[in-house]
C-alpha cells in the first residue's frame, strides 16, 4: 500500500491546476495506470488507464501508448499496482441526515434489550430532568421473545426524562410515560389513519406508537440548530466517503434543509454528490417559493429533483399494507396511509408540479397502489421519460413485477433487507406469497432494473454487505448454506450495475456518471480486492483504499491509520 500514500497529496493538492502552457490545456492532471479497472460501460468491460481532466474522464483504456497522446510534462502519473477500481458507488435510498444522527447518538443498534435499558440510565445520568433522550436501532426480533417492549421497561430507568427509541426500520417508537405525557397521547387516543397505538389486551398503550402515531410526539422533540444539523451531515458525508460511496439518493428532507444542504454545498462543507427527494407534502412549500426541480447543482453535487410519497409502513412493525392478512396476527393488513382517490391526488399534485415520484411500498397492495396511481396520472398527462420509483418494492404479486418492469418503474431496492428480514419474513407472509418478496431475479428477468442502497440507518449503510447479499442471500455468518430462495439472487455483474450505473439511470445521470468512460465525472472507488472475482466471504472484508469524486481524493484509507 506505499503508493497509496503518496496517493492523496498528489489528488488533493493538484486540483485545480495551473497548466504550463496553452498547448496543454487538452492534457490529462492525472494518468492512473496498471489498474484492474471495472467500467461498468454497455459491455461491461476492463480498463487498466484512466485519464483524468479536473472533475471529469477524458480517456479510458488498456493501451500505455495511446494514453500518451493525454500526457503532458505537468500530468501526474499514479501506479495503482493492480489494484481494483470501480465506479463509484451510488447509494440509491438513504437517510442522510438520520445516518448522521445514528452517528452521534447512543448507540443502541439491534442490541439486546438489557444492554439498551443500560444505555439510557447512564444517558439518564447525563441529562438534566426533563431533557429528552433519544437514540434508534431496537429491534425486537432480535430479542429471545421477540415481543413489543413497554413503558414501563423504560420508565424504571428514566422516570423524569422523555424517552424516544426509534425502532431501526423507523416505522416505531418506543417511549416511556413521560413523552407520552408531553404528547398529550393517552389510552383514550385513537388510532390515526395510517399508524397504530400498540396497547395491552385490556386496552392499555405499551409504549409502542407506529407510523403515523407517532407523528405528534416526535415533534415534541427539541430541534437542532443549523449548524448543529450541518455537523450531523458531515458525520454522515465522511462515513459514507470511507466506504466509497460517491453519490447518494436522499429518501426525504424537508425544504429547510434543502436551504441548509444548499449552502453546504455551495461552501464546500460536502462532498458525496447527493439527490434530494423532498418530504411528501414539501414540493408545495418548494414550488410556492419560487423554485423548480433542478438538477447537478456546483458541479453536479446536488439535485433536488423528486418526492418521496409514502402507502404503507415496514415488515417489521407489522404496518406494510397486504393485500391479505398477515399470517402472525389474523385479520391485520398492515396500515395503508391513503385511500386509493387521496393518493391519486398527491400524484397528480407531483406530477403538476414537475418532480420525480419516488414512492416508499413495502405491502403488495402499497404497490399495487402505487402502481395504479402511476398508470393513471401517466395516461392522463404522459411524460415521454418519468422514472418513477417505487421505494422498498419488496413483497410483491407477480403480475405487478411484470407490470412495473414493463412500465419502466424502476425498483428502488435494499439488497440488504432481505438477509436482515429473513429470519421473520416468512412467517409474517406464508410460505406462498414470500416467493414475491425481494424478487431481484424476477424483476431483472423481466426486464427490470434494480438501484440498490441500504435505507441506512436502517441498515448498515456498508455498500459491501448489499453487495453480498445480492449474490448469496446469505447474512455474515453464511447462513443458510445455499441461500435464501438462491433463485432470486443476482449475479455479480448485476449487483455492480446496482450500486453503479442502474443507480445513476435511477436519478436521471447516467451520462455523468455510474461508469468509468470518457467525458462522466472522475468518481471512482479503488478498492483492496477484487469483488468480482473473489471469494464470496471475503467480500465482507472489503475495504476502501481511497475514495475519488471530481477528481480529487475525498478519502484516503492512509490517512486514517
Amino acid at each position: 500500500m506505499k503508493n497509496i500514500r503518496i496517493l492523496l497529496p498528489i489528488l488533493t493538492g493538484m486540483i485545480p491546476i495551473t497548466l504550463a502552457c496553452s498547448s496543454d490545456a487538452d492534457k490529462a492532471d492525472i494518468i492512473f495506470t496498471n489498474g484492474n479497472i471495472y467500467t461498468v460501460d454497455e459491455q461491461f468491460s476492463k480498463a487498466s488507464i484512466i485519464a483524468v481532466k479536473g472533475s471529469r474522464i477524458l480517456h479510458t483504456g488498456n493501451d500505455i501508448a495511446e494514453a500518451e497522446q493525454w500526457k503532458s510534462p505537468a500530468t501526474r502519473i499514479i501506479d495503482l499496482e493492480g489494484r481494483t477500481v470501480i465506479p463509484g458507488i451510488i447509494e440509491s435510498h438513504v437517510h442522510f441526515f438520520d445516518l448522521g444522527t445514528s452517528i452521534a447518538q447512543p448507540d443502541i443498534y439491534e442490541k439486546p434489550k438489557e444492554d439498551i435499558l443500560n444505555i439510557i440510565s447512564n444517558e439518564t445520568r447525563k441529562h438534566k430532568p426533563g431533557e429528552w433522550i433519544v437514540a434508534s436501532g431496537w429491534s425486537h426480533e432480535v430479542w429471545p421473545d421477540a415481543q413489543w417492549p413497554t413503558k414501563e421497561e423504560l420508565d424504571a430507568v428514566s422516570p423524569d426524562n422523555p424517552v424516544c427509541l426509534f425502532r431501526k426500520d423507523g416505522h416505531s417508537v418506543w417511549v416511556n410515560s413521560k413523552a407520552l405525557e408531553l404528547a398529550g397521547i393517552t389510552d383514550a387516543t385513537p388510532d390515526p389513519q395510517g399508524g397504530e397505538l400498540i396497547r395491552t389486551k385490556s386496552g392499555r398503550l405499551t409504549g409502542v406508537l407506529v407510523d403515523t402515531a407517532m407523528d405528534e410526539l416526535v415533534a415534541d422533540i427539541p430541534a437542532l440548530t443549523p449548524q448543529q444539523r450541518l455537523e450531523i451531515y458531515k458525520l454522515a458525508d465522511s462515513d459514507m466517503l470511507r466506504l466509497g460511496i460517491t453519490s447518494l439518493v436522499d429518501a426525504g428532507v424537508s425544504c429547510a434543509d434543502i436551504e441548509l444542504l444548499t449552502e453546504a454545498y455551495r461552501n464546500g462543507h460536502l462532498h458525496v454528490r447527493a439527490c434530494e427527494l423532498l418530504n411528501e407534502g414539501a414540493d408545495v412549500e418548494y414550488i410556492a417559493s419560487g423554485k423548480l426541480p433542478q438538477r447537478d447543482l456546483f458541479d453536479g453535487k446536488l439535485s433536488v429533483s423528486g418526492v418521496k410519497l409514502y402507502t404503507d409502513g415496514s415488515l417489521g412493525s407489522r404496518s406494510a399494507w397486504f393485500l391479505h392478512e398477515y399470517e402472525d396476527r389474523h385479520g391485520h393488513l398492515g396500515n395503508s396511509r391513503y385511500s386509493d382517490a387521496e393518493f391519486l391526488d398527491i400524484v397528480r399534485r407531483v406530477r403538476k408540479n414537475g418532480f420525480q415520484i419516488a414512492t416508499h411500498a413495502i405491502g403488495d397492495a402499497a404497490v399495487r397502489q402505487t402502481l395504479d396511481a402511476y398508470e393513471k396520472v401517466l395516461a392522463e398527462e404522459p411524460l415521454a421519460d418519468p422514472r418513477y420509483r417505487i421505494e422498498h418494492f419488496q413483497h410483491v404479486q407477480p403480475d405487478d413485477i411484470v407490470r412495473a418492469a414493463k412500465n419502466g418503474v424502476i425498483a428502488s431496492m435494499q439488497t440488504i433487507h432481505a438477509t436482515s428480514d429473513m429470519p421473520f419474513a416468512e412467517t409474517r407472509v406464508g410460505p406462498d406469497r414470500i416467493l414475491g418478496a425481494y424478487a431481484w431475479r424476477t424483476m431483472l428477468d423481466n426486464g427490470g432494473i434494480i438501484a440498490n442502497g441500504s435505507d441506512a440507518p436502517v441498515e448498515p449503510v456498508n455498500p459491501f454487505f448489499g453487495f453480498y447479499a445480492a449474490i448469496t442471500r446469505q447474512n455474515q455468518q453464511g447462513i443458510p448454506q445455499d441461500g435464501w430462495y438462491p433463485q432470486l439472487c443476482m449475479s455479480r455483474e448485476e449487483a455492480l450495475k446496482s450500486y453503479t450505473i442502474w443507480g445513476a439511470y435511477a436519478m436521471f445521470a447516467e451520462t455523468d456518471k455510474g461508469s468509468i468512460e470518457a467525458g462522466k465525472y472522475a468518481d471512482f472507488t479503488i478498492l483492496d480486492r477484487d469483488i468480482m472475482t473473489c471469494n464470496a466471504a471475503d467480500i465482507f472484508n472489503t475495504k476502501v483504499l481511497c475514495t475519488v469524486i471530481g477528481g480529487q481524493t475525498v478519502f484516503n484509507s492512509e490517512s486514517e491509520n
